[in-house]
């Protein structure tokens, strides 16, 4: 059985699973659809073609699925998709995507949003990531999975973040970031690996050895990446450093790193 409170608005149209908790003075627009378990607390609004998955929590006053903050965004048909297990907290501002971005921002499951978090047009998000109060997507930005962002982060658009890595607050973010690496500053640099976060999360110690080599040859060893990377591919039986080799090979924007 739903639970609604009595100054809530659910347009004609909108979708609700079981188990469902609106609070007051919220908006849920008519093509939104809404899976069993998830709490909407007061004062938000969720709009557009949104679809919220299973068990999430939506804290008072968040804007979910309003238009994109793209100025040549006119009206086209385009989504936001959200997983399951998501907190997504107070003022957060979530768009969907545009026409020329794929039409859809996806986010996965088991993120944890802080306040006044904003996720652009055409964001793509993993699960289990984490966004400290004001981290800032733009546009086309690509999470992966296990990524924690600081507050007051902004990430520039098209920029790609590896899974496991770490982004640290304040820290200003115009090029991809690997993956198992913490970056940090104005603009953001390597500042090494993500060795707290690999710890709690791989078994496997090799692994973390077997990345801690590769991160040296690839960063600290003054030869070109590029050249690096395609030898560790060749060399490496590591399905953790064969990915931060292919992601090197494949980057759009760069990699922010002091090069010797």
């Amino acid at each position: 059985m739903n639970t609604i409170h009595k100054t809530a608005i659910i347009e004609e149209g909108a979708i609700l699973g079981d188990n469902i908790t609106i609070g007051a003075f919220t908006i849920i627009g008519k093509n939104v659809k809404i899976d069993d378990g998830t709490t909407v607390d007061s004062h938000t609004v969720i709009n557009g073609k949104t679809t919220v998955g299973k068990n999430n929590h939506i804290f008072s006053h968040a804007a979910i699925g309003t238009i994109p903050q793209d100025l040549k965004f006119d009206g086209e048909d385009v989504e936001l998709i959200i997983g399951n297990n998501n907190k997504i907290r107070e003022f957060t501002l979530f768009n969907p995507g545009t026409i020329g971005g794929g039409s859809i921002t996806k986010i996965g499951d088991n993120n944890l949003f802080m306040g006044y978090t904003h996720v652009a047009h055409d964001v793509l998000i993993g699960d289990n990531c984490i966004f400290a109060n004001g981290a800032t997507l733009a546009g086309h930005v690509e999470i992966d999975d296990f990524v924690v962002i600081g507050g007051l982060t902004p990430i520039h658009q098209f920029c790609k973040i590896g899974k496991h890595a770490m982004i640290g607050g304040a820290s200003a973010v115009a090029q991809d970031i690997p993956p198992y690496c913490l970056v940090e500053g104005n603009k953001a640099v390597l500042r090494g690996l993500n060795l707290n976060g690999l710890r709690r999360r791989f078994k496997d110690r090799s692994d973390i050895d077997a990345i801690r080599s590769a991160y040296r040859a690839l960063f600290e060893s003054g030869n070109p990446l590029a050249d690096v990377a395609k030898e560790l591919l060749e060399t490496s039986e590591n399905e953790h450093v064969k990915e931060l080799a292919n992601f090197v090979i494949n980057t759009k924007r760069g990699i922010p790193y002091n090069r010797k």
